[in-house]
């Protein structure tokens, strides 16, 4: 069973949320929280596998919250569910250590899907969300300040750079594949070469990188 925590300051949302999950036969709600502090305290004392996480809540927001969670290592990971108007804390919740992030308008499915895909160790961002977001966050980088391309890049392939490319506009695996003509398992392959070469921990960290880099929008 997936173990999954709540934290949303409205209770509406939260219901809403239980109930969906609770109807499915591979996963559980295991607690909730109305912001970042009591989820904090809550998953301290009981981590569970995914916590779905707001972003705006009183006491505590959710990216410090986030950020808490995932420094103490206590293996519970973070999905953050958010709106556009809130585009740029959801950068700062990424960079906080979040496995990724959906929009709160997702279908049911999708976040269902993500909730497993973030338990199961991989990542999750929304491509339908991704461009918009970036596209909001990006201009308030911090400006590269080297002349050159960042000497990081120089480790990777040319197909490397590619399949950086497309996770970073919010490709899937198979949608990856599809564009560049390889088999699934062949993406898979880069994308674990991507995380080694570049010490990053996860699908979300790549993205990051990406746009970071100037990789991405090219």
């Amino acid at each position: 069973m997936i173990r999954v925590f709540l934290v949303d300051d409205q209770s509406l949302v939260r219901s809403g949320f239980r109930m969906l999950i609770e109807a499915e036969d591979d996963m559980e709600v295991v607690g909730e929280a109305s912001d970042g502090a009591e989820a904090v305290a809550a998953l301290t004392a009981e981590p569970a596998d995914v916590a779905l996480m707001d972003i705006r809540m009183p006491v505590m927001d959710g990216v410090e919250a986030t950020r808490r969670l995932v420094r103490a290592d206590l293996g519970t990971r973070v999905l953050v569910l958010t709106t556009f108007d809130l585009d740029e804390y959801v950068f700062a919740a990424l960079k906080a250590g979040a496995s990724g992030f959906l929009l709160k308008d997702a279908r049911p499915q999708e976040l269902l899907s993500a909730i497993r895909d973030v338990a199961a160790g991989d990542a999750v961002v929304a491509p339908s969300a991704t461009r918009r977001l970036l596209d909001q966050v990006v201009p308030s980088l911090p400006a590269n300040p080297r002349s050159g391309p960042d000497p990081r890049l120089d480790v990777l392939t040319e197909r490397e750079l590619e399949v950086l490319t497309e996770i970073a506009s919010g490709a899937t695996n198979s949608e990856i594949g599809a564009r560049l003509y390889m088999a699934e398992g062949t993406v898979k392959t880069h994308i674990g070469r991507l995380l080694s070469k570049l010490q990053a921990r996860d699908r979300v960290s790549l993205v990051l990188f990406a746009y970071e880099t100037g990789i991405a929008g090219r």
